[in-house]
């Protein structure tokens, strides 16, 4: 039987970070997860590009522009969407994560899902370093966990 999961990180790998201004305060909790997780697996600074976008709508086209780059093994993508008293938060939310998954499957970059999508501002404090974990800690580690998968497959 031939079993396929994820092995040792190659320490060369090239990943981008995106985060966004909007909901700095929880964001930058995300991103210091992602990094603490990359460098932890071996990944150097000079591996790691961080590009801040204005807010969640803006991650997958930046995602798409990264992935088509072809200068980048992953990317992980960080935001947070809290919801409001109109369906904003439904059109941002979903259309984000739509565009995250469409340049996945186009492209076959893995793209680690850091997108808070929460009621209240408490709940995203909790999965941003609190007592729900680091959803950017765990969005890098899912990043690179993928790369090796893919590399497995495609042999």
């Amino acid at each position: 039987m031939n079993k396929i999961s994820s092995k040792k990180v190659n320490k060369n790998y090239s990943i981008a970070v995106i985060t966004t201004n909007w909901n700095e305060i929880i964001t930058e909790k995300l991103l210091s997860g992602s990094i603490e997780a990359l460098t932890k697996y071996g990944i150097a600074d000079e591996n790691i590009t961080v590009v801040t976008v204005d807010g969640a709508y803006e991650i997958a086209l930046t995602c798409n522009a990264l992935a088509k780059s072809k200068k980048y093994d992953g990317i992980v993508a960080l935001g947070c969407v809290i919801r409001g008293e109109t369906p904003h938060f439904d059109f941002v939310a979903g259309d984000c994560s739509r565009g995250i998954t469409d340049t996945m499957l186009e492209t076959g970059v893995p793209i680690g899902f850091g997108l808070l999508t929460t009621d209240t501002t408490e709940q995203a404090f909790a999965r941003a370093g609190g007592a729900k974990g680091n959803k950017g800690y765990e969005s890098a580690e899912t990043t690179l966990n993928m790369i090796t998968i893919l590399e497995q497959i495609k042999g």
